[in-house]
């Protein structure tokens, strides 16, 4: 039996690990299982270059809760160690110090990061335990080593008469960690950081019914039953998922089994995945899954699972993945990712911004593959990945470079274009007086549908651009087309549009336009509206409200970025009153004499409008109900 002390710079080596990190104290046992997936998979290796006469075999990883004696056990049938490796590799902590520890890591105490920067994994058992033990077997087989420490600096190491191969991890969980002693707690956390580790996991047993065989002695009460239950190691984990094979050793009910094994709570099917594979410049695997998108962008968030070599890191890949694409739900696995990612650490390493680009890139690859294959399909599933792609051209370089060959706009008649296809359909039919081609657009389909109807009538085509952040990607379109203009289909833009063929002609004379402009002018609100009056087919609607397309703009721009753009909180409410002089309600009103009835016609005229545009509310809203009920009584 030997005696000594652990060789560290600092007495309080164990305080400060236990102290700072605390708030990932779950996290010992990924790096317990961690070191013993290394150990087994380094016995596999020596044993494939024949460096070892030790057979591999079929080796498990064994998790076992002693809650009676309040005991946590980690065994692996791995490379194990002798009593120098031990001395080696147990007993010397490459510490610098207290002070380096403490200002390294002064702020980010809730960050997992602290493990394994100085080869603490293996102390990280001291967070949740009073006193561990190590009890281990070389695989060259050298008699076993026992080594025991109570969280001081002081051990004891010792002979043991293990005689298999392999380290059992004996933690004596502390009384302030009792939870760790529950088996709900620690097969959530296996499942959190283990569940695809490469050698399989074992944590109690099931019994599991198996077949009889012929002959085969059964108790008394088995003999009229086909089965008999036995019991069988409960091996939790999937050693070979999905994105450690390559796409040809996959078919694509493979890729939606293992989106259920990811998210057994999602019942409906991913739209599509995309498989990573690369080995240079960096090493990366994964699959990443589209799927059916809501409105809240919010909720979609954290979906996307980082593993390194297998273990579980985080679900906030912010830095890995870029931004847009953290809408997506799926696995990334990189080695040259540490387990202990931190958000300093991803904004100066510059193979994480390589990454980043590679899968921009990839993304973007493979959307345009879906495109070219199978356009139809790719056009049924626009809806569900709409706004990953919008939102992927606004935040995105090189996303938005690739995006033009595959990114679609649809018509309210549900024709899908590309944005060069659509310019080279309207190039003759919807120019404005400055030449350059307009793009008509609704944002909502239901609120704008007799402008729609309105625009279709005069031969345009109106595009359907109904996602939340559509007018911030129109700016950016405008910007890049110079000889393009986005303009809703409720705007005043789309009077000014020069037309091929032959205007509709008023049947009202000149100076018959100019009394009933001035009679209406006399009773709408003056500085709200600007009337204005045009000659359309009389099944049109009589009065129309259309906005400045500036002044919306304006004034969306102003209420999703603050109310202080340009410093100007609130802009007016400005509309433009577009009277049909081809309706039998223009005609009525210029030849009505009496004025009230003329005044009456108006406002209910007007009432009716905005009423079409949503904006009759409020006390407005309510007179005009009354008014209205009053009338059919």
């Amino acid at each position: 039996m030997s005696t000594g002390k652990i060789n560290v710079s600092v007495e309080n080596i164990f305080p400060l690990i236990k102290k700072f990190l605390y708030s990932d104290h779950e996290i010992f046992l990924r790096e317990l299982i961690s070191n013993a997936t290394d150990a087994t998979l380094k016995l596999k290796h020596l044993t494939s270059v024949g460096e070892t006469t030790s057979e591999y075999g079929n080796p498990i990883i064994e998790v076992k809760i002693d809650k009676e004696n309040k005991k946590l056990y980690i065994t692996d049938q791995g490379l194990g160690m002798t009593a120098e490796e031990v001395e080696k590799y147990i007993n010397q902590i490459a510490f610098s110090g207290a002070e380096e520890f403490l200002e390294k890591y002064k702020d980010s105490a809730k960050d997992s990061g602290i493990i394994g920067h100085f080869g603490l994994g293996f102390y990280s058992a001291f967070m949740v335990a009073s006193k561990v033990e190590l009890i281990t077997k070389s695989h060259n087989g050298e008699p076993a080593a026992h080594w025991i420490c109570d969280g001081s600096p002081e051990f004891t190491l010792e002979p043991h008469d293990k005689t298999e191969r392999g380290t059992e991890i004996i933690l004596h969980i502390a009384d302030d960690s009792l939870e760790f002693l529950e088996e709900s707690r620690i097969r959530e956390l296996l499942m959190k950081y283990n569940k695809f580790m490469p050698i399989p996991i074992k944590f109690g047993t099931r019994k599991e019914k198996i077949e009889q065989k012929k002959g085969e002695s059964v108790k008394e009460k088995d003999k009229d039953n086909i089965f008999t239950e036995v019991e069988v190691d409960n091996i939790i984990n999937n050693p070979n998922p999905a994105w450690t094979k390559t796409p040809t050793e996959l078919e694509d009910q493979d890729y939606k089994d293992f989106y259920r094994e990811l998210y057994p709570m999602q019942f409906e099917d991913p739209l599509f995945n995309i498989h990573l594979n690369v080995d240079y410049p960096f090493n990366l695997t994964g699959i990443l899954y589209f799927p059916k998108m809501s409105s809240d962008l919010q909720i979609q968030k954290d979906k996307i699972q980082l593993y390194q070599n297998q273990v579980y890191v985080t679900d906030n890949v912010e830095g890995i993945v870029p931004e847009f694409l953290g809408l997506l739900k799926g696995v990334i696995d990189s080695p040259d990712i540490p387990l202990n990612v931190s958000r300093s650490y991803l904004q100066s390493d510059g193979n994480v911004k390589k990454i980043s680009n590679y899968i921009t890139r990839k993304v973007a690859d493979k959307l345009k593959a879906l495109f070219t294959e199978n356009r139809a399909d790719f056009e049924a599933k626009w809806n569900d990945i709409k706004i990953v792609l919008e939102y992927g051209m606004l935040s995105e370089p090189k996303f938005y470079e690739k995006a033009g060959s595959f990114v679609l706009y649809p018509t309210v008649d549900n024709k899908y274009f590309t944005l060069d296809e659509l310019k080279e359909t309207i190039k003759d039919t919807q120019v404005d007086k400055d030449g350059k081609t307009v793009i008509l657009y609704t944002s909502n389909k239901e609120d704008q549908h007799s402008y729609i109807e309105i625009a279709k009538e005069k031969g345009y085509h109106v595009v359907l651009l109904d996602s939340p952040i559509v007018s911030h990607l129109i700016q950016k379109l405008e910007a890049d087309n110079k000889n393009v203009t986005f303009v809703r289909v409720d705007s005043d833009h789309i009077d000014k549009l020069i037309q091929k063929e032959e205007n509709q002609i008023s049947k009202l004379s000149d100076d018959e336009k100019e009394t009933l402009k001035t009679s209406i002018e006399t009773i709408v609100p003056k500085g709200k509206y600007s009337v204005q009056l045009e000659a359309m087919d009389s099944n049109a609607a009589p009065f129309m409200l259309t906005q400045p397309e500036f002044m919306r703009r304006m004034k969306e721009m102003s209420q999703s970025g603050g109310g202080g753009m340009f410093g100007m909180g609130n802009f007016p409410e400005m509309y433009n009153l577009v009277v049909n002089t081809n309706s039998n309600l223009a005609t009525t009103i210029l030849n009505t004499d009496d004025k009230n009835i003329q005044e009456s016609l108006v406002k209910q005229a007007l009432d009716l409008a905005k009423l079409s545009q949503n904006l009759l509310k409020g006390e407005e809203l309510t007179a005009f109900i009354k008014r209205n009920f009053e009338k059919i009584q």
